[in-house]
Formats: structure tokens, sequence, C-alpha cells
């Protein structure tokens, strides 16, 4: 079909792409002129494919259409005219010429929200439900007959940006390209428009956008929300005009103390928090602002509204001089370039006239245009809208730019509500809420648990606890950071110098993420600071320099001749992963999957154990600190079988990845065949064997056989499981273990000489003393420990039982914590031993030691377990891939196949 696009801005744009994408002939494009040099995005792309661009200033004068301009545009001789956006007043002699005459893209669910603002009335009036129309042409005020309409659900905290970006824009250009495709196969309909309902607000102006305060709190939101960036909803307090953005009826858990705010009319004074500004509809509601725009044009975070300005202006060389002139030029330019013309204006105008007017929001495509001729001016730099909407005078935005390019980027300041303990030497601050698109919020209604200290049963603080809104609203972040935000657009060269600098903070704050470590998890603090927080920053660093060498390759195929190809493969980004991580290294196995699926592109929703989640939410403050745009990672404290379920089920996360028992793997495994065949890698449960034969190094062997069992108090996923030592060193062996394990010190964690910490949570606990009465039931011998250490903790002695036989309970059930399970094996009966070590359905770990090379190797191949480890134990490295097989999983942690597990290949062939 030949069509004509008339409109402008990446909107226009994408749905010519999408339209020539599907076969149409594109015979024309009316777009506006350019300004400053610069075309708009529509005629840029149109220019490339060497279809023809008008750019009239106008198509009609005095009412009147151009007849040299109609004539232009008849000569083209197009059979539908596609009005994605357009912000000129096109004649009826234009709308009418075509065979299938004209459609429009209008957002708001016609006939409700006629006019250019639809967006922001939806908002202003609190619909519950939004979306778009594509209508036919006519000479009303978007009152022509209807042919397609999609809706959306308007979400409590909605601004216009949100709901252009998460449904109105992606959606739209779709619906435009299914309008073209049923008018091209005869099935497009047009139902009239019913009056009923019928709705028309004209543009909202600085003037009609004062806060009427004899309204709830849901009202005044909505007014604030509908009026958000342009014009900005205000009110008269202090002797200024206060223009409020960013406000939330997420209030939860919000106690209203601070400085009071008295503002003229309204029913409460506002009052001035840490966490932004409170007000009061008359109905004793609260809302939360976040940003205040003074009468100056200075826009300042609320929580600082009483604090003043820092002082921190930066002094500009030479060469960022000069930047600062081109950029005036650009600055100046974008009001102009819109296209929009001065006469009918005011809505009393447009009954009768042929249009269309405006229909997407304004300040959206401004600042999108800066951002892309920022972007061209300073060499790929990336800025948001938010930096534009959030410096709205040349100097602040010049002063933000500057930083940017200096590398010192200060977005506006985040509010934590931390909770702080003094321990070991050290200050802690320790975020507790939920961290969802770059904010901590409150989870639903507030919930919270508190997290236990297991050196001594206390409560270290109250955590959010998270519900299945809060995952709808983290995917949803992660969704559009993947979709639409910086993540995906900046160069991997750029997302592995953000991890880079992850890495440097982790270490910076090494010591506090330890201790912290430490007391929510009982890690021994010396072992927390090399291990749970050290191999983090190494993993962290470690896939920081793969960002930029994940590459495809090309692989020759058959030529059909005469024609020659050329067959490429890409490796993409899955999009949304859900990370679900165990309580015994709570940093360390965040870090192990969250750095590989960045490092990859994607976005991140992480589930911290319930029992240990505070080192995640002290990590998603350093993200903060390093520069990770808002939503790239979410996380959320909360319960397993509800977060972790509702991830599994998501139909827009895209991989998950899970550490943690077979039995809860297996359930994942199926939740997420059945949801979106997501993909999915599980390290699961293990009971890994070491075997210790006559010929080792036996010191060595009792050192490291000690270490493989009650190392971080055997809360380790490749703990050896049960130990298979040649009969003729048995007794010896067993002799040297006891008397090591009776030196080891338990105690606080924190102390410095302590071995052995308590475990990690009452459960716990419990099932390690069960574990061992069952375990003496069946007739093992108990050598040493299997009970409670009478302190105010959850502390259990390190445990030696001998005399296991293959059919026990404890030969083949994971203890998950510091039991050394012997038994015995003749000597030199390799093969037999061999059948005992894999008559399990675990194959996650095992070890051996021996000085004879030829048995190692022998041994290590007819061992069925993800590694082995000979003459040594629990040597991981970042480098050196870690999974396991049979019910202990599949798919690899750390190392370059870590990475091909939060990627996916795409074949591309090309006949030349």
């Amino acid at each position: 079909m030949k069509i004509a696009v008339i409109g402008q801005s990446l909107f226009g744009q994408e749905v010519y792409c999408h339209l020539k994408k599907e076969g149409h002939e594109i015979v024309g494009v009316f777009t506006v002129p350019d300004k400053n040099g610069k075309a708009d995005p529509l005629g840029l792309e149109a220019e490339k494919d060497g279809v023809p661009v008008f750019k009239f200033t106008r198509w009609r004068e005095r009412g009147q259409a151009l007849p040299d301009v109609v004539a232009k545009y008849q000569a083209l001789g197009a059979e539908l005219n596609v009005l994605p956006y357009c912000s000129q007043f096109i004649p009826m002699e234009v709308i009418s010429a075509p065979h299938h005459g004209s459609i429009i893209y209008h957002p708001s669910l016609l006939p409700r929200h006629r006019g250019a603002t639809a967006i922001n009335w939806t908002l202003i009036h609190g619909d519950k439900k939004g979306g778009f129309t594509i209508f036919w042409a006519d000479d009303g005020l978007d009152t022509g007959d209807l042919l397609l309409q999609k809706e959306c659900e308007i979400l409590p905290d909605d601004t216009v940006s949100t709901l252009y970006n998460r449904f109105l824009f992606p959606e739209g250009i779709k619906g435009m390209v299914q309008a073209v495709r049923l008018i091209a196969e005869g099935k497009a309909p047009r139902i009239p428009q019913p009056e009923k309902g019928a709705t028309y607000e004209g543009i909202q102006k600085k003037e009609t956008a004062k806060i009427n305060w004899e309204q709830p709190a849901e009202a005044i939101h909505n007014w604030i929300r509908g009026n958000d960036k342009v014009p900005g909803a205000w009110t008269e307090a202090c002797g200024q005009k206060l223009t409020f953005f960013n406000s939330t009826l997420n209030t939860a858990g919000l106690v209203p103390e601070g400085e009071a705010l008295p503002i003229p009319g309204a029913h409460r004074p506002g009052v001035v928090t840490k966490r932004g500004l409170i007000l009061f509809g008359n109905d004793d509601r609260m809302l939360l602002v976040k940003n205040i725009q003074l009468e100056d044009g200075k826009m300042i975070p609320a929580s600082k509204f009483f604090r003043g300005e820092d002082n921190d202006t930066l002094e500009l060389t030479e060469a960022e001089l000069v930047t600062r002139e081109a950029v005036r030029a650009i600055w100046q330019a974008p009001l102009p370039s819109t296209g929009l013309e001065t006469e009918d204006t005011e809505p009393s105008s447009h009954s009768g006239s042929a249009k269309p007017l405006p229909m997407l929001p304004l300040f959206y495509l401004l600042s999108s245009r800066l951002v892309e001729e920022m972007k061209e001016l300073c060499d790929g730099l990336e800025l948001e809208n938010e930096d534009i909407y959030m410096a709205t005078t040349f100097m602040d935005f010049i002063q933000l730019l500057v930083r940017k390019l200096r590398g010192d980027d200060r977005k506006s300041e985040c509010i934590i509500d931390y909770v702080e303990k003094a321990i070991n030497k050290l200050i802690l601050q320790m975020p507790h809420q939920l961290f969802i698109g770059g904010m901590f919020v409150d989870a639903e209604d507030a919930k919270t648990y508190g997290t236990i200290n297991p050196t001594d049963g206390s409560v270290i603080c109250q955590v959010s606890l998270a519900q299945i809104s809060d995952v709808d609203k983290a995917v949803a972040a992660a969704k559009d950071a993947f979709e639409n935000g910086l993540w995906g657009k900046i160069s991997a060269r750029d997302r592995g110098r953000l991890l880079y600098r992850l890495a440097d903070l982790m270490e910076q704050h090494q010591e506090e993420l330890a201790t912290i470590e430490a007391l929510d998890a009982g890690a021994i603090y010396t072992l927390a600071l090399k291990t749970h927080v050290g191999m983090s920053i190494q993993t962290f660093r470690y896939f920081a320099g793969w960002c930029d060498k994940i590459q495809g390759s090309t692989i020759p195929i058959n030529q059909a001749r005469p024609n020659r190809n050329l067959t490429l493969t890409k490796k993409e980004p899955v999009g949304v992963c859900g990370i679900v991580i165990p309580w015994n290294y709570p940093l360390m196995m965040l870090s192990w999957k969250t750095a590989a699926c960045l490092a990859a592109g994607n976005t991140v929703v992480i589930k911290p154990a319930q029992v240990t989640p505070l080192t995640a939410l002290k990590f998603a403050e350093l993200t903060l600190k390093a520069g990770i745009p808002k939503g790239v990672i979410n996380i959320l404290p909360g319960s397993g079988s509800l977060i972790g379920q509702r991830l599994s089920d998501h139909p827009d996360v895209r991989k998950i990845g899970f550490t943690g028992s077979t039995e809860v793997g297996k359930h994942i495994m199926k939740s997420c065949a059945l949801s979106n065949v997501k993909k999915v890698s599980l390290e699961l449960g293990g009971k890994s064997p070491l075997i210790i034969f006559a010929d080792c190094d036996l010191s060595k062997a009792v050192q490291m056989g000690m270490s493989s069992v009650f190392f971080n108090k055997g809360e380790n996923c490749i703990a050896a499981g049960r130990l298979f030592v040649e009969d003729s060193i048995h007794d010896q062996f067993v002799q040297k273990v006891v008397e090591e394990v009776r030196k080891m010190k338990i105690g606080n964690p924190l102390d410095r000489d302590t071995n052995h910490g308590p475990q990690n949570h009452q459960a716990h606990l419990q099932k390690l003393i069960e574990y061992c009465q069952r375990g003496v039931k069946e007739g093992a011998t108990l050598v040493c420990g299997g009970n409670r250490v009478p302190l105010p903790g959850f502390f259990f002695q390190p445990t030696v039982f001998t005399d296991v036989e293959d059919h026990m309970f404890i030969a083949k059930e994971e203890s998950f914590g510091p039991i050394m399970i012997i038994s015995r094996f003749a000597n030199g009966d390799v093969d037999t031993v061999l059948s005992r070590a894999n008559a399990t359905e675990f194959g996650l770990a095992s070890g051996i030691f021996t000085r004879d090379i030829s048995k190692a190797l022998y041994v290590s191949d007819k061992l069925e377990a993800g590694t082995v480890f000979i003459n040594t134990y629990n040597k991981t490295d970042v480098a050196a891939p870690f999974g396991g097989f049979k019910q202990s999983g599949f798919g690899k942690d750390l190392g370059e196949a870590a990475l091909n597990e939060y990627l996916r290949v795409k074949t591309i062939t090309v006949e030349y």
C-alpha cells in the first residue's frame, strides 16, 4: 500500500521504520522544518532511505489550505495517510484525499480525553484504565470513527513519562502497524464514537495548574502527577511559588516528623522529612513529594528545602567554556523545533477544524531531542530525560554536564533510612527497605520482619518484607531499565567500567560488609573479610573485564550458487533475570550470579535469603554510588515461597539463577517451564565425597579434611559430606582430626581468634541436632560433638562420626553443618570406593588425597561431580567454572561459562 507519513519525533520514526519492514511503500514523509541544522528523527530516517521528505513550515494560512502545498502532496498518489504524531494543522483537502483516508494515534481511550494533553488528564482524573486509540481523521477534534483501541492499567504512582514509556510508546507503535495491516487486509472497522462519556479538557497552563487543597490526598496526588514536568502543579508557600514533582501515595511506614512547611489553604502544614515533603489532603491522608522547583527555576530534592544549597559550583576550563557555548545554541533550540503553529492554539478554535493536534507529551519530545543532541556533541555522553528535568536552568544543566564529562556525576540524593549500630569499631549504616528502581522503599502495607543475630538470638533490625505486588514493581523497573534505560544503550566497555567502580566501592567498604556478614549470617569476621567479601570483589572485577569481550563468530555454510552467504552469530542478553540466593554466603552467592548477569547486559531482581538480607541491601546502596542506572538492580528480601515463586512464574522474567536445596530447585524448574519456558540454572544439594588414600600426605589430608567439613561452620555447598579413609590410616586420621577439633575456639564471630561461629539460624541448628540423633540411633559412632553449645546464640559443636555404613541416613543425606562423616574402605580397593562415592544422586564436588598422580587422575575421571579437588579442597576461583552434575543441578557460576547462562545466541545469515 502507498502510504504518506505525516508527523515527527522518535515515535513517528519508529512507525515509519515498522511500516517499511511490513513491505509498504512510503511515497513521502511530511515533517517539521530543520532547526539549527538539525533534522527531525522521522525526516532524517526517510532521507537515509531516499524517500521524498517535505518540511512545510505550515499547511494553511488564515484557515485556508495553501494550494502549492496541497499540490505537492497530491502528486505522490498516497492511498493512506498515517499520522503517528503530528503537531501541525493538516487541512481536510489532505486528510480526505487518499482512497483509504487518514488514521491518527491518540493517547487516550476515546471519546474520553479528547484534546492535546490526554495523558495528563488521564492521570489528573485518577482513571484506573488508560490506553490509546487509532481513529479515522475527520474535521472534528478527535471525533473520528474508531479503528483500534488498546488499554492498560494505570498504576498508583504512574507519571506521564512512565505511562508513555511503559505502554503508550511501545504498544502505540505496534498498534499503528496493526491498524495499517487491518486496512490493507480490508478488515479495518469504522466504529462511530459515542458522545456518552466524551470529555475534552484544554491544554494545561501554569496559571491553571495551582493546587486546590480542598480535596482528598489521592486527588492532590493525581493533580501533581498529571501536571508533572509540564506545566507543574504549584502552590504558594514561604513567600514564593513552589512547584511539586514526583508525587507518591506510597507512604507506608512514613512518620510525619520533620520541619513544618505552612501552606495557605492546606488542610494541614506540610512536613519536610528526610524522604521528602509530606502533604495532607482534607481526608488527613498523606502523600509524599520528592522534588520541588523554586520560583527561580531551581529544582531541589524536597528533603533539602530548609537546608540550603551546597556551594560546589565548578569552575570551567577553557575547553569546557567552548562546550558551554556550543550547548547554549542547542539549549535554546528545542521549543521552536517542535513545529507548533501559533495560530489556532486555543481549544475553542479547533471545533470543526482539520488537524491533528500535538498528542504526545511535549516535554518528553523536547528532552529526548536534547539528550540526542548532547550525545552527538559530547562524543556519546549518555543523559536521561530526568537530567534535564532536574536542571531546569541553563547553568544548572552546564554544571551537571561538566560533572558527567569529568566522571563526577552527582545525581539527586537517594534517601536511605539507615539502621545504625556501633560494632567492631565501626558505625554500621544498614539499609533495611526493599530496593526497587533505584530507590529504597517500604514493602506493600509496610510489612516487615526481624532479622536475627545468630550470635545471641537478638533482633538486629526490622527489614521490609516483600509481597507479590513488590515483585511486579521490581520486574517492571528491571524491564523498563533493560528496554528503555541507559544500561542497554551504553557501550559494553562503559558497562565494564561501572562494574569495576562497583568492585572498588565494595573494597572501600569491605570491613563494613564483613562486619554485617558476621552480624547477620554468623560468619567468622576474618573469613568474611577474605572469602565472603574478598571473593565477591574479585568476582565483579573478573566479570567487569568480560563485558567488552563477549563475541560471536562467523560460520562457513553451504553456498547456494551463484549467491554467496555470510553467517554470523551474536550473543545477546536475555533480559530481566531473577536471582535467588542462599543464606550461607549471602554476599558471595549474590556476586557470583549477579556479576555475570550484569556483565552480559541483563537487568536483575535479586531475592536474598530471608534470614540474611543485610549485605544485599548494603550492596544495593553501593550500586547507587557506583552509578549503576536505576532499575538495573532490584533487591527484595522476603519469603522464598512467595517472592521466589512469583519470580519463577513471572512472564517478564527470562532467566532464573538459583542456589539452594534440590527439592526447591525442582519446583523452580517446573514453574519456569510452565510460565514462559524461561532459562534456569540450578546449584542444588550436595553430598560431596572426599577419598583419602593411605599414600597421601597425612598432615595435609587432616588439615584439608578439617577445612572440607568445618569451613564456614559447615554451611558450605561443596563441604565434604562423607570422607572415605583407607583402612590402614583410618584410626590415625581420626585421632589427629579429633585432636584438632578440640583445639577449635567456638564463640563470637567478631573475635579475631574465633575459629567456629554460630549456625545461621535456629531452625538449622535444630536440624543438625536431629541429624546427629538419627546417626547415633542408626549405629554410627559419635566420636565427638553432636550437641548444642551452651551459649546464648545458635552454636553447635564440631562433630565427628565414624563407623558410618552406606545404608545410614547420615551417609546419604547432606547435613549442611559442621559434621564429619567418616567411612572406611579396604586397602587398595580403588574401584569399590569409587562405586560407593558415586552411589548418590548428588554430584556437586569431590576430593582426592594421594601422592600417586596416576591414581589421582584415574579417580578424578571416574568421579561423577562438577568439581574434583586433588590434594586440596575448597579451592574455588572466579575464573574456574563451578556447578554440579545429577541432582546437584546444572549450569555454571564463575568463569567464562557463567556468561553463557545469561546470554542467548542469535544466528544471522546474509546472502550476497
